[in-house]
């Protein structure tokens, strides 16, 4: 089956290791993804799945999957407080654009409550890629390997794996996934900048990835 696209580099420095350092190190980099058709979390895992919806404690927005859809994210809890909240807010970001293509618009609150800047506008051109092209997915994607560090400015970075291995595009009319062999291209490697914001949310405002990095190849 065709796992499904996700985030991946579309700037001259795609594919590169040494572009995801320099994000990590100064708080810059590429954007997010554009286009379609590519790949774009054990103890203490949380996840959104089977048609429920998030935690939306703190008048935070609603986050509903449906009954075949899943994602998991391991190491939610690393026992630092300030790490978990920036590690939560990484979950809901990416939640918050799956249940955009789910509800098949670019303009869903969540989506603007956990991303700005670049990367709110590189993740409506993705999510637009998926409705253009008539697509949603199923199965369930793994995050793994979850490290957050603060930068002297305050912000945050979080690197992290994805495997995609067991969740493919699906065709909204239909309802049939898409099937080809599982690859390397189904691990990605994303970077991410995130900045707290006045209420305590953690915003991604800059996303680098990697698709078929090795550091994610099980």
């Amino acid at each position: 089956m065709t796992s499904r696209p996700r985030m991946f580099l579309s700037t001259a420095a795609a594919g590169t290791t040494a572009a995801l350092l320099v994000l990590t190190a100064c708080g810059g980099g590429g954007n997010e993804p554009k286009g379609h058709g590519e790949i774009a979390g054990a103890g203490g895992a949380a996840s959104a799945s089977a048609g429920g919806s998030t935690s939306t404690s703190g008048g935070r927005p609603t986050v509903t999957f449906p009954s075949d859809a899943r994602n998991v994210f391991e190491g939610q809890k690393s026992g630092d407080a300030r790490k978990d909240a920036v590690l939560a807010d990484n979950a809901q970001r990416i939640n918050s654009i799956d249940d955009a293509i789910f509800q098949g618009t670019v303009n869903t609150e969540a989506l603007g409550f956990y991303s700005a800047e670049g990367a709110l506008g590189s993740a409506r051109m993705f999510i637009k890629g998926y409705l253009d092209d008539g697509r949603s997915w199923t199965g369930t994607t793994r995050y793994f390997d979850r490290q957050v560090s603060f930068r002297s400015d305050g912000s945050a970075a979080v690197v992290y794996c994805s495997d995609e291995s067991k969740s493919f595009l699906k065709n909204r009319k239909t309802n049939k996934a898409e099937k080809t062999p599982t690859s390397a291209d189904s691990y990605v490697l994303y970077n991410t900048k995130l900045v707290e914001t006045p209420d305590g949310v953690w915003q991604t405002v800059k996303v680098i990835s990697k698709r078929g990095a090795a550091q994610c190849q099980p």
